[in-house]
């Protein structure tokens, strides 16, 4: 299947529109990263140096484009767990090393949004609370898939997806409860509304986790819900963002487990010139307290959420209620960077059935921007109190993209 989705967008090089020009899009993005990690309970600390490359091309001739790229993770020093090489003396970073094809695809642009995507691709839908590419790590998640769009910002538009694979995280190394890819039948759609205030949107996301090795099929499930997002001006370089969202999670195929458990977020936050504050309410909820039947989100960008530290990419069985608050500031042009900011992050993390206090967490995060080149210095601190152990992260990070 991969050297079919390889050869696909090249042969738009021929055809009836040969007379077309043809615009070939070199890409390219590199990251290099030091994680180190400290974890209580583990007899070694964690530090993963890697080195990330994804090279590729894309080619565009009229409404269609056929895109092409590999992805190579280098660990230059490899004294960490990265889920697939067994070193469980040493606290997980999901960075294992890597070299396969990330991305391959094609693509149909038309009039009133309409796109058409088929292929190997990177799907972020909404916040990528339930759906994502995992971009944090620095082996991409996408998704062997078919995917319509259509419609714009405003007024009415639609998203529908039906992915018979997801790439994972874990690399080609990957295999038993960390596969490199997991099959079934996905099903992601979007239905939405925008209006000048915001998007009112309905969702579905119907995940088919078909390995048995996978939590013996129990990450399957259908989540339903509804979700408004928008920003409003409040004065001259002041405005607001506010997001809300519900939803029901069920058991789906396979799933062994009969449950049901709702989802619920309150966001808001403000921008004035340099200054961002942010803060928000967000439950996970809890059937049972068996384990897996509170709402799981397998395909999350989950570094985006509840917190750094990485404790919660599986919520608890008695489910997640997190609150949190981030205030940032940035410049522009200083120092000889193009924009230098500062980020600070605090979550309170507590079950959502029979109040336990899991624990808190703090983050801290630099980052300064040159032309194409981005750093970053990057810290996590989580306390433990009914859940988990205490654990330290610290990221430095250096891209560059074309």
């Amino acid at each position: 299947m991969s050297r079919i989705w390889f050869a696909v967008p090249l042969a738009l090089l021929s055809g009836t529109a040969c007379a077309q020009e043809i615009a070939v899009k070199p890409l390219l993005d590199a990251r290099l990263r030091y994680e180190a990690t400290g974890q209580d309970g583990l007899p070694r600390d964690g530090e993963a140096l890697t080195l990330r490359v994804r090279p590729g091309v894309q080619l565009l001739r009229g409404r269609w484009s056929g895109l092409v790229e590999g992805e190579a993770n280098l660990a230059i020093s490899y004294d960490y767990n990265d889920g697939t090489n067994g070193k469980t003396a040493f606290p997980l970073i999901a960075d294992p090393p890597n070299l396969e094809l990330n991305r391959a695809q094609v693509r149909y642009v038309g009039e009133n949004g309409f796109a058409l995507t088929g292929g190997r691709q990177r799907i972020e839908l909404a916040d990528q609370r339930f759906l994502g590419s995992a971009g944090f790590r620095q082996n991409e998640q996408t998704y062997d898939a078919v995917r319509l769009q259509w419609g714009k910002a405003k007024g009415l538009s639609a998203d529908l997806t039906y992915s018979w694979s997801v790439r994972t995280v874990n690399g080609r190394n990957g295999a038993g409860a960390r596969p490199q890819a997991i099959g079934g039948g996905n099903v992601f759609a979007i239905v939405g509304y925008g209006t000048g205030i915001g998007t009112v949107s309905g969702f579905a996301y119907l995940v088919d986790q078909d390995e048995a090795a996978v939590q013996g099929f129990r990450l399957s499930s259908q989540t339903w819900g509804l979700r408004f997002s928008g920003t409003r001006p409040l004065a001259k370089d002041m405005k607001v963002s506010y997001t809300a969202s519900w939803a029901r999670q069920r058991d789906w195929q396979a799933n062994p487990n009969d449950y049901a458990a709702d989802y619920w977020l309150a966001e808001a936050g403000v921008a004035a010139g340099g200054l961002t504050a942010t803060g928000g309410y967000e439950v996970l909820g809890a059937d049972s307290g068996a384990p897996l039947t509170s709402v799981q989100t397998p395909l999350a960008s989950h570094f985006r959420f509840n917190g750094w530290a990485g404790k919660f990419v599986t919520t608890p069985p008695n489910g997640l209620r997190d609150v949190y608050a981030s205030l940032g500031y940035g410049w522009k042009k200083v120092a000889g960077f193009d924009s230098i900011g500062v980020t600070g992050a605090w979550h309170r993390f507590d079950s959502d059935r029979l109040n336990q206090h899991y624990g808190d967490e703090i983050g801290l995060l630099l980052t300064a921007k040159r032309g194409r080149m981005n750093g970053s210095v990057r810290y996590a601190r989580y306390r433990a109190d009914d859940f988990a152990t205490d654990t330290d992260r610290l990221w430095l990070t250096l891209e560059y993209a074309l």
